[in-house]
């Protein structure tokens, strides 16, 4: 079975110590948005104090506090890490932290490549505490190979792709997924990622695996999506042309073979997130070529079409610059256009919804 974190919801304070930034902490983000269980506080010295409402609107009120005993005073019953690191590895010096918390009765929710649940000294903490480490990414015992399995009649399959990692792939299914169903539709979430599945409770983080079980694996997701509803968004990862995480992208659209795609990016980016080698950069495609490489990779396997472009405009402070860059954007790729984030996804849903049923590989069921 997938990954799950079904249970009784928890109050949580999530650790993001000297890392709050829209890059570095957006577990934080993804669950204090679009999470089922209360944030009580954040932890950060650097912005002890202030508000994550700051960061991400008003919506979303969630104090700052400098300490782990700041944060215990809200009476959380476990602590997340709230960080994404190129690695993901935990920080040297978060472990005194994570040693009191346990000590302190909380859970610990992580979802960083380095599983803490197999640390010596952090899991006979929490054998003693008699508190749950859990590990997000810790891959599923069973090993899929892709069979090339059919969806099922009246499925619908959208794969979110991007031109970059950490611009909104998810955050973009997430508010299509909430338009679909407030339209009526019986539309469910894929997650492929450590913070989607935080969010969802269930699901694999695909980066995770090993190679030959990655496009099986998301075939087998996309299975257990059908399941659970007729349309579907499936959680994209990385970016087919990003020179570290290319092959989880390749591997989400040839194991899931989307009936189509949604491409988002993030004006104001022209080079990958390849920060952490000093003095290499990647500039980003053009987006007509890159849709053309995403339909030509992904009909290697299945036929597939990219039917919207979603555009992450945090970058562009002035409302009407960031609409004028959309419809730039329309008129550039012929495509619809919009930004479901910051101007709601009811416009941009139903011109995504009769662009898939139209694709002639589309089983009406």
């Amino acid at each position: 079975m997938s990954q799950s974190t079904a249970g009784a919801p928890a109050r949580l304070a999530i650790l993001a110590d000297g890392q709050l930034t829209y890059h570095d902490a957006k577990t934080a983000f993804g669950v204090i948005r679009y999470g089922t269980d209360p944030v009580v506080a954040l932890i950060d010295s650097a912005n002890a104090g202030r508000n994550v409402s700051e960061w991400i609107g008003e919506a979303h009120s969630v104090p700052i506090v400098a300490t782990l005993d700041e944060a215990l005073a809200k009476r959380p019953t476990a602590l997340v890490i709230g960080i994404a690191p190129t690695g993901g590895l935990l920080p040297p010096e978060w472990r005194a932290l994570l040693l009191q918390a346990i000590e302190a009765g909380l859970d610990i929710r992580s979802g960083l490549h380095q599983f803490l649940g197999d640390d010596p000294e952090l899991a006979a903490a929490a054998a003693r505490a008699g508190v749950t480490i859990t590990d997000y990414r810790r891959p599923p015992e069973r090993r899929d190979c892709a069979v090339g399995r059919d969806h099922l009649p009246g499925k619908r399959v959208i794969l979110a792709v991007g031109t970059d990692c950490a611009v909104g792939k998810m955050s973009v299914s997430l508010e299509l997924l909430r338009a679909a169903r407030e339209a009526g539709e019986s539309a469910v979430f894929v997650p492929t990622g450590q913070t989607g599945i935080m969010i969802a409770g269930w699901g694999v983080a695909v980066d995770r695996l090993i190679s030959d079980f990655l496009n099986g694996t998301v075939e087998w997701l996309v299975e257990e999506g059908e399941a659970r509803g007729d349309w579907l968004f499936v959680e994209g990862q990385g970016s087919l042309d990003h020179p570290a995480y290319s092959s989880v992208t390749l591997g989400l659209i040839h194991g899931a073979t989307p009936h189509a795609m949604i491409l988002i990016h993030q004006p104001g980016l022209t080079d990958h997130d390849f920060t952490h080698v000093p003095g290499k950069t990647f500039p980003l495609a053009p987006l007509p070529s890159f849709i053309a490489l995403h339909e030509a990779m992904a009909g290697a396997v299945a036929p597939s079409r990219v039917v919207a472009v979603a555009l992450n405009t945090s970058l562009i402070a002035d409302p009407d610059e960031a609409r004028r860059v959309i419809a730039a954007t329309e008129a550039e790729t012929g495509l619809p256009c919009d930004d479901p984030f910051r101007f709601g996804p009811e416009r941009l849903w139903p011109r995504i919804r009769a662009a898939v049923d139209a694709l002639p590989w589309v089983d009406a069921g």
